[in-house]
């Protein structure tokens, strides 16, 4: 994909710390010598080629509400039906098939672990079929900005790699958060019409998010951009079975690897899933990803199981959504 000087560095800069001012496209465009209208049609021009998802904030897992990952093992003849039931779902964010004989992948948030629980319950019902429920347990590495250079995560020193935990939002916090699901508008202003959708002031609104950046509720803010329209076609899922005593050590080592994009432990479903460390490699071919997965493998002992899932399809990505129940 052809994409302009401008465009790249756009996304390559600011999918974090994107201004907290009034007029923020304005302050972009004086960092790169380029006007703020030029910015906004630059940024127009990614989300029209579906590069660019949206521009706002990535709520790290379980710090504004609850959130779990969830898996099915579906017919493939099926698999059409099945998704549309869980796409139908407000709560769920992402929605992917995978290979393996746990094919369909989701992601559940909302306002607290009952709401979650609600929804899986729903999916249940309705599919026919059971459901894994895969909570994060501790994050390594994660949703910490993609870089555009070659596979792997725009690294930075992740702030806090103990288990997230939810804080009660205030009222303002929550219905900012909830105006912000679809991100900011391409406009001059978008905090005030933010604000407006919110019925709160812009000062307010500004307000609101620093405190959720400076809290670690909102882990990155700027450019979501989509890996898949800029050739990042291979992606998988690594999981692996890691004795408990060693799932920290290993998670922290496979976090540390610039091309691991994320990096958490979540808990084993015995006997269908025996697997508790994942990672997510991103890459442009496959067999690239295969060749960092026996990178991998080279750091545990010869004993450990492990399975790599790529993606197949994805039926489902938006921002997370807090309000479902």
């Amino acid at each position: 994909m052809q994409l302009s000087r401008l465009q790249l560095r756009l996304m390559e800069k600011w999918q974090r710390d994107f201004p907290l001012v009034p007029r923020p496209y304005e302050a972009i465009g004086a960092a790169l010598s380029v006007s703020g209208d030029e910015v906004i049609g630059a940024l127009r021009g990614l989300q029209e080629r579906k590069v660019l998802s949206r521009v706002g904030a990535a709520v790290r897992p379980n710090s504004a509400g609850a959130s779990t990952l969830a898996a099915m093992a579906v017919p493939a003849h099926d698999l059409p039906r099945v998704a549309g039931i869980v796409n139908a779902e407000a709560g769920v964010n992402h929605n992917y098939e995978r290979e393996h004989s746990f094919n369909l992948w989701f992601v559940v948030t909302a306002s607290d672990n009952a709401s979650v629980a609600r929804t899986l319950a729903r999916v249940r019902r309705a599919s026919g079929y059971e459901v894994l429920d895969l909570p994060l347990e501790k994050p390594y590495f994660i949703d910490l900005g993609f870089s555009l250079g070659g596979g792997g995560a725009a690294r930075r020193n992740n702030k806090n790699n103990t288990p997230a935990q939810s804080r009660p939002l205030t009222a303002t916090e929550r219905r900012t958060l909830c105006a912000l699901e679809g991100g900011l508008s391409l406009v001059s202003q978008p905090y005030a019409l933010l604000a407006g959708q919110a019925g709160l002031s812009e000062a307010v609104i500004l307000s609101a998010l620093a405190a959720l950046i400076r809290d670690s509720v909102i882990s990155r803010f700027g450019l979501i951009v989509r890996h898949r329209p800029l050739g990042f076609v291979a992606n998988a899922m690594v999981v692996w079975d890691i004795p408990d005593a060693e799932a920290d050590r290993t998670g922290e080592c496979f976090g540390s690897q610039p091309f691991v994009t994320l990096c958490y432990r979540r808990p084993r479903r015995l006997p269908a899933w025996p697997y508790n460390l994942f990672c997510m490699i991103h890459g442009r071919e496959r067999a690239w990803v295969l060749d960092r997965v026996e990178e991998l493998k080279g750091l545990v002992a010869p004993a450990v199981q492990s399975a790599v899932l790529f993606s197949r399809r994805c039926f489902k990505q938006h921002g997370a959504r807090f309000l479902a129940a």
